[in-house]
């Protein structure tokens, strides 16, 4: 007699069956603030760094952000540690490494969603990787907020 198992026993479903949970969706005031906080930091008027907490508060919400509001997935915008998300309607990708891909560091992310940088500036001063023919289509949302 064959051992029953607990996806065979009905106790689980398989993982593909299961929805995701949808993200809440972010507030403006809560991504202001977040954006205000680390402002002196981006701008030069504070040398110190943010907290890792307010940091990540920051890159999370403000990437979050740029999903909601150019929703797709044919573009993966990653700033390490923090985040990655998809964005920007088109063709889906769903294994492997994307064909468009953004990736950049935190403060490089924060100065975009800010404007205090421009996405064509970043890609020429090597603080932003932009690979694929459409990764670039995100600079058409940026910025966020402008501090």
């Amino acid at each position: 007699m064959a051992r029953a198992t607990a996806v065979s026993a009905g106790l689980f479903r398989p993982v593909d069956s299961v929805p995701m949970p949808a993200r809440r969706a972010v507030d403006p005031a809560e991504l202001r603030s977040a954006l205000l906080a680390v402002g002196p930091w981006l701008r030069g008027e504070s040398p110190d760094k943010p907290a890792r907490a307010e940091l990540a508060a920051a890159v999370r919400l403000s990437a979050r952000t740029l999903e909601q509001i150019a929703p797709g997935s044919s573009v993966e915008v990653r700033v390490p540690p923090f985040v990655a998300v998809q964005c920007v309607e088109g063709p889906r990708h769903t294994r492997g490494t994307p064909p468009n891909v953004v990736e950049t560091d935190p403060r490089t992310w924060l100065s975009l969603a800010t404007g205090l940088l421009g996405f064509d500036d970043a890609v020429a001063n090597g603080s932003l990787g932009a690979s694929g023919g459409r990764a670039g289509e995100i600079a058409h949302w940026l910025p966020l907020l402008r501090l």
